[in-house]
């Protein structure tokens, strides 16, 4: 499949670069001039029917079926929309001061319903905890003033598609409607089926760290891709099945010899043959499937 990468792009902390992720520096298979081994995306091919063949009937496929896997935003913004680019800055940075006083806390679980006899109890997080889950901003400039917070429900994307869930309706100053944080949290990811294979063999293969979106007709998914500084960027290819779609991340035009210390993160868009559907995102590096949102702490984790 043909990737796309996108313009989103970050610098990640020089912490994670001790794990060996730093692209560029010898972790993809190479002839003697330097070029990538013509066999490495035959080797990365072979680990992704190893993954996908580990995943049908598993008992991981098994749990994941039963679980509660969100697949887009836990934070939702008003349906109103932003009344400016003021507002909509101050929510981007996550930046928000507290004016009001919060409810106790709820019950202790709460139903996921996909509206189809399909129902899942899970915990419920406090209201104190779903503020602090998105109010991260530090430092000067505009925020957004919450006010009060009532439990509610919402509808969010699963990987067994539209559910109905507790959320929390953060109230803001100005806003007629609600700031939507998903109370419920999700089902543990379960264990992958295969062993994880190491970062950079397997044809040079690398994580990928989070979904970041899927196409509304099912026809491609944006994926968060690792490189390093001296590389061509980030390359992303999919194997199809009927249960899984399995992705393959790599790096293309890596130089040998040292590199700066420093990796990026960028967003890479994969075309499918179908539209996704029910079938699960699985990594091939890992075996696991791939989460979605930031990471876990950051902006609006689902996944943790």
């Amino acid at each position: 499949m043909d990737t796309r990468p996108k313009r989103s792009i970050r610098l990640l902390s020089a912490s994670l670069l001790s794990a060996g992720l730093l692209a560029g520096c010898g972790g993809d298979q190479r002839t003697d001039d330097g070029r990538a081994n013509d066999r490495s995306p035959r080797v990365r091919e072979e680990r992704a029917r190893q993954v996908a063949d580990a995943w049908r009937g598993s008992a991981a496929a098994a749990a994941w079926a039963r679980g509660y896997h969100p697949m887009a935003d836990a934070v939702q913004k008003p349906v109103s929309g932003w009344r400016g680019e003021t507002d909509e800055r101050a929510f981007e940075t996550r930046k928000f001061v507290l004016d009001g006083d919060l409810p106790g806390p709820p019950s202790a679980v709460g139903k996921v319903d996909w509206g189809d006899g399909e129902e899942l109890t899970r915990p419920l997080m406090g209201p104190e905890k779903a503020y602090q889950s998105f109010a991260l901003g530090r430092g000067a400039g505009p925020r957004l003033t919450v006010t009060g917070a009532r439990l509610g429900t919402t509808t969010i994307a699963t990987s067994r598609g539209k559910a109905t869930v507790p959320a929390w309706l953060f109230t803001l100053e100005h806003y007629d409607t609600p700031l939507k944080r998903v109370a419920v949290t999700p089902s543990k990811l379960p264990e992958p089926p295969i062993g994880q294979a190491r970062q950079g063999a397997a044809g040079g293969l690398r994580s990928i760290p989070r979904l970041a979106g899927t196409a509304a007709d099912g026809r491609s998914v944006t994926v968060r891709a690792t490189h390093g500084s001296c590389d061509d960027g980030p390359v992303v290819t999919a194997l199809e099945t009927g249960e899984s779609v399995v992705l393959s991340a790599s790096v293309e035009g890596a130089e040998r010899g040292a590199c700066p210390a420093v990796m990026i993160e960028q967003d890479v868009t994969v075309g499918l043959s179908r539209p996704l559907g029910d079938r699960v995102l699985l990594d091939a590096l890992t075996g696991r499937p791939v989460p979605f949102g930031e990471d876990p702490g950051g902006t609006a984790p689902s996944w943790t």
